[in-house]
């Protein structure tokens, strides 16, 4: 992930925490609470084949909603492991 950041290569991000969080820190992408995703689905006009990346802060809700849009037909969708939390110990 910190490489895709430092080359800037363009890439769908989800990041699945509460607003408060997002709005607080964030690295871009959409933004849907998981809390919200089962009814968001489908997401915007996002290909369910396209890579996408989900993200939070340690890992653990984006992995639930990894799981989540796999059984929604998306199939190349990566958990950012450790979330933002390990992204920030890169820098």
């Amino acid at each position: 992930m910190a490489r895709y950041l430092e080359n800037n290569t363009p890439m769908r991000l989800l990041d699945v925490r509460e607003p408060i969080e997002y709005h607080t820190y964030n690295i871009g992408g959409l933004n849907i609470p998981l809390s919200l995703l089962r009814n968001t689905l489908p997401i915007a006009d996002w290909d369910k084949q396209d890579e996408l990346i989900v993200i939070c802060k340690v890992g653990l809700r984006s992995k639930t909603a990894q799981s989540i849009l796999h059984e929604n037909g998306y199939t190349n969708v990566r958990n950012l492991t450790g979330g933002l939390m390990a992204l920030q110990k890169l820098k």
